[in-house]
């Protein structure tokens, strides 16, 4: 069986949820899943997907998102990631737009360039960077004897790192055939920057942002002709939800509307893939998941309790999941 794996946009809490959700999935599969045929990654996804291509297990990324560091490089890295989020809110941004001529480009091409892609180049220039990111990935790869400086996925099992080019509204998939020289590191953090947020990402002269901005999880792009043939693809969305809470709370009833919109543009994209022959299995958080989530999934505070309950919940929603694909 060829299977994939695609790992989409969540932020800090998205990426604590699939970090519960990865050992009930990876007991169900024949190999470890950084061996997979296809690992597609968005976002918090981007992380997470780079990790596990770089030499992470399952158990490390738990270890890791339940606050211990289990790699040489997290001393000096990821464990300077809650300094660098704060306390989930984004500094003062810069007092200009992030990207006039992407509100042109879509303005001129509406029918290539999306409403709602070039709204983002109207969020002020985002102002945080998250350099430990960067120590994480390249200490990863120097540990398994590779260039930090060269895009490095296994042969054969392909890393796709989706990110936003920030100027066109394109979206560029970083590791695929034709995309721009990259190193694993700056796709990663292209794909995580966040508009209005965090800084832009300069790869070969041009601007990146977060993928999640066209789309959360982007399994469209494996519906196309010219994607690899999978027999079955699993994808874990924090975004979505099939499923939902009551809260109370005003910023997360907000974001549960949010939140339903995505679900139905993803449920279309799985839709297009399932058309293609290829089995789907869609993984998202549940009501007790979202409870633990609240409004603002970039909170580093409530990470160890979403992991926790994702730990929880996530051997039955893996089960339900399998009888919806």
């Amino acid at each position: 069986m060829r299977t994939g794996l695609v790992l989409g946009a969540g932020g800090i809490l998205g990426s604590a949820w699939m970090a519960g959700v990865l050992p009930a999935l990876s007991g169900r599969l024949d190999r470890p899943l950084g061996e997979l045929d296809l690992v597609l990654g968005t976002s918090a996804g981007s992380v997470l997907g780079a990790a596990l291509r770089c030499g992470m297990t399952v158990e490390e990324l738990v270890v890791h998102h339940a606050g211990e560091p289990v790699h040489p490089a997290e001393l000096s890295g990821m464990r300077r990631l809650e300094r660098e989020t704060g306390d989930g809110l984004p500094p003062l941004p810069y007092p200009w737009f992030g990207s006039p001529r992407l509100v042109a480009a879509g303005i001129a091409r509406p029918c290539r360039v999306s409403p709602l892609v070039a709204a983002a180049g109207l969020l002020p220039m985002g102002r945080a960077r998250i350099p430990s990111l960067v120590t994480l990935l390249d200490g990863l790869q120097a540990g398994l004897g590779r260039t930090p400086d060269r895009w490095v996925p296994s042969a054969g099992r392909p890393l796709w790192v989706v990110a936003l080019d920030y100027d066109r509204g394109r979206r560029v998939v970083f590791g695929r055939a034709g995309a721009p020289p990259s190193s694993v590191a700056d796709a990663v953090l292209a794909s995580c920057a966040i508009p209005g947020w965090i800084a832009p990402r300069v790869i070969d002269g041009r601007r990146y942002v977060d993928g999640g901005v066209a789309s959360s999880t982007s399994v469209r792009l494996l519906a196309r002709p010219s994607a690899p043939r999978l027999d079955e693809v699993y994808v874990l969305a924090p975004l979505a939800s099939h499923a939902y809470d009551l809260p109370l709370d005003p910023v997360a009833t907000f974001e549960r509307g949010v939140r339903r919109v995505l679900t139905r543009w993803l449920d279309r994209e799985v839709r297009a893939l399932r058309a293609r022959g290829t089995r789907v299995t869609v993984i998202t958080p549940g009501p007790a998941d979202l409870a633990a989530m609240g409004g603002n999934l970039m909170n580093p505070r409530r990470r160890a309790a979403v992991l926790q309950r994702s730990l929880e919940t996530s051997a039955d929603a893996l089960a339900l999941a399998l009888e919806a694909a």
